[in-house]
């Protein structure tokens, strides 16, 4: 259960974050309420997944895969620009991401 309250966790600050975005600096009210909606029930959820996680795997899983994501939205819905070194830095993420997971699972 600790993973799906993970999962949450990454998909409610993915949407947070996406509508601070459409909040355009909090003039949006609809969007500004979500971002506080969202961001709430993405650290509840998380708080929930660190009773049985390590906090070191559990975060680097959450912000890294929230960064991921976020910046697939940002490249894909909002035309932000891609590159190469961009490209490698999410790789790299990633990369991260899963060497933590394997080192969290190996103890």
């Amino acid at each position: 259960m600790h993973w799906i309250y993970l999962a949450i966790a990454i998909a409610t600050e993915v949407a947070g974050t996406t509508c601070m975005k459409l909040s355009e600096g909090f003039p949006k009210p609809t969007p500004s309420v979500f971002v506080a909606l969202f961001y709430g029930v993405s650290f509840y959820c998380l708080s929930l997944c660190l009773k049985k996680v390590d906090v070191s795997v559990a975060y680097a899983i959450w912000s890294g895969v929230g960064t991921a994501v976020i910046a697939s939205i940002g490249i894909l819905f909002f035309r932000e620009p891609v590159g190469v070194l961009k490209l490698i830095g999410l790789a790299a993420i990633i990369a991260g991401v899963i060497t933590l997971n394997l080192s969290g699972a190996a103890h």
